[in-house]
């Protein structure tokens, strides 16, 4: 059953099946496509579709992960302003309000949970000030947060919000999801080059008959739906606090052990905790110790490597996982870090 022809009815049965439990997850109305990619992949199809040539996309920067998406859309010849701030801090929503009265812009793009500073922006405030200004396209990463954080993408007029299967939905890497408004395929028409293997207009119509113009992952579909099904009995409002609990116990463990907490209180991400590498612990030590015990934790990541790290609490993690993991950090600290203030 897991490997099937994706030209066959069982193929098409399987995508019908997929649809309206993506479109409940995402709490959404509108099509979710399914990308045979990384959320990468759906960073380019979002730039490429939804912003023409004389337009210009206005990215908010955080982190790395923001800091790349502007990227690709500079490498894909769109005009690109940059509303950033220092990394470890949110976006706030008047910031975006003040950038949008500057001027006319095609698009909106933002990371929700910004992986390499521990942020989570304030996509909900946002959402009103989007309100204002619809013929601006509100484009929305929430690869390290789907499934993990709150996220209600009709309520919030997002018009593309996109993910992947390796982070909080629990999958393994290779696929990604985005929901597509039909304001993003009416702007996609009018898009001279959208590229080809990421032209959102080739995908709906494949889409309509349950289908994807190139060969997807099967297999990994066939996980989803099992996936899906889990966290659906689950309820996805039990999996959002459990998540909160996880962060909650993560942050109470690593400030009681000595270490600084990046991101300011009311823009902590649920689904992974940065802090600030105040005991000057050798991570990469560290997770040399954890390894032999069958765990791994995060070293900081982009211009944040040196100070920070980071510990993931998301997906299908129980407290009994975090626990066991602050009892082998403390292990470590305990006889390799000489006391120096560390449980």
């Amino acid at each position: 059953e897991w490997m099937i022809g994706h030209r066959s009815k069982a193929f098409a049965d399987l995508y019908g099946r997929l649809q309206p439990k993506l479109q409940q997850s995402f709490y959404t109305q509108n099509r979710v496509f399914i990308f045979t990619s990384s959320g990468t992949g759906v960073w380019e199809a979002a730039s490429r579709n939804c912003v023409r040539d004389e337009g210009r996309i206005l990215h908010l920067v955080c982190g790395s992960f923001s800091e790349r998406w502007a990227e690709v859309s500079q490498l894909n010849g769109k005009q690109v302003d940059v509303l950033e701030v220092d990394w470890g801090l949110p976006i706030l929503a008047e910031q975006l309000a003040d950038a949008l009265k500057q001027k006319h812009y095609d698009a909106v793009a933002c990371v929700y949970n910004e992986t390499s500073s521990g942020v989570i922006n304030p996509l909900a405030e946002y959402a009103k000030v989007m309100e204002d200004y619809q013929d601006t396209l509100f484009l929305v990463d929430t690869v390290s947060c789907y499934m993990g954080a709150p996220l209600f993408v009709d309520e919030w007029g997002i018009d593309i919000c996109l993910t992947s299967t390796q982070k909080a939905f629990g999958l393994p890497p290779g696929m990604a999801f985005g929901t597509i408004s039909q304001a993003v395929l009416d702007r996609a028409k009018t898009v001279k080059n959208r590229g080809y293997y990421f032209d959102l207009i080739e995908m709906d119509k494949h889409h309509q008959k349950n289908n994807t113009p190139a060969t997807p992952p099967v297999s990994l579909m066939f996980a989803a739906d099992k996936q899906l099904n889990d966290i659906l009995a689950e309820g996805i409002p039990n999996r959002m606090a459990r998540h909160q609990h996880l962060a909650e116990m993560t942050r109470a463990w690593g400030t009681s052990a000595g270490f600084g907490l990046l991101a300011p209180e009311g823009y902590r991400s649920p689904t992974l905790t940065v802090f600030e590498n105040t005991l000057k612990v050798d991570i990469k030590a560290l997770n040399g110790f954890l390894r032999g015990r069958g765990m791994e934790i995060a070293d900081g990541y982009g211009k944040l490597k040196d100070r920070t790290f980071r510990i993931a609490h998301m997906g299908d993690m129980q407290p009994t996982h975090m626990e066991e993991l602050f009892a082998n950090i403390d292990d470590y600290l305990a006889t390799n870090h000489n006391g120096n203030g560390a449980n």
